[in-house]
């Protein structure tokens, strides 16, 4: 997921840093509000960055997207610290990512988009509409993970294909899309069990984690 300098134009890399832009000063003012109010969510912040590093971090190259793919930590992030700050939390997870060779700073606002962004808003969404309809944590949970993962990689084949094939977009999002399957499929899986898991972990140990902090539907 993470693309590399020198692939999209400048052009697409404007807008992409425009768009992140606007969702990181969002995350940091819901940083300043939460810490104000709970001493502990800065802890708790500071582990889930950690986390998504980790977990990102950990690529495997896909030659025909000019691309890799990776699982992305940030539906987990989402649900626990919510999703605005983790925005926050990929965005520096991804500039430290890009000083290991594994992303770029020119494209730092696509992948923030892509990651950050489509991949947080979605597993986050994901898991309040699977707790209203009374799904159990570990399924709402493990779907947000699915989601929110297999959205960020349809994202990123959307971003490639409108900066490299602007004649021929949707043919391209599909082809970039079909690139991403064999690597990614597996790897939204290994997301849906380990998110899973780690949710459920915490919804039965420390519920008041997850509703006070994360925002999201408690178990």
């Amino acid at each position: 997921m993470h693309i590399s300098d020198g692939i999209l134009s400048t052009q697409w890399c404007i807008v992409w840093y425009a768009v992140a832009l606007v969702f990181i000063a969002l995350g940091i003012r819901e940083i300043k509000r939460r810490t104000e109010e709970t001493p502990s969510y800065m802890p708790l912040l500071a582990l889930m960055g950690a986390a998504i590093f980790v977990i990102a971090v950990w690529h495997i190259p896909v030659p025909v997207t000019g691309s890799c793919s990776h699982p992305i930590g940030t539906p987990m992030s989402a649900i626990i610290v919510g999703p605005f700050a983790t925005v926050v939390l990929s965005a520096i997870a991804l500039i430290f990512h890009a000083f290991l060779a594994h992303g770029g700073i020119t494209t730092l606002g696509a992948n923030t988009v892509s990651m950050g962004i489509v991949g947080t808003f979605a597993g986050y969404g994901t898991y309040v509409l699977l707790r209203r309809v009374n799904l159990s944590v570990w399924i709402a949970a493990g779907m947000a993970g699915f989601i929110g993962d297999i959205l960020c990689y349809l994202t990123t084949a959307m971003e490639l294909a409108l900066s490299i094939n602007p004649g021929s977009v949707l043919y391209h999002w599909g082809l970039y899309s079909l690139g991403f399957v064999p690597t990614q499929l597996p790897l939204a899986v290994a997301e849906f069990i380990f998110t899973a898991a780690i949710v459920k972990y915490i919804a039965d140990t420390r519920p008041d984690i997850i509703a006070k902090l994360g925002g999201a539907i408690d178990g």
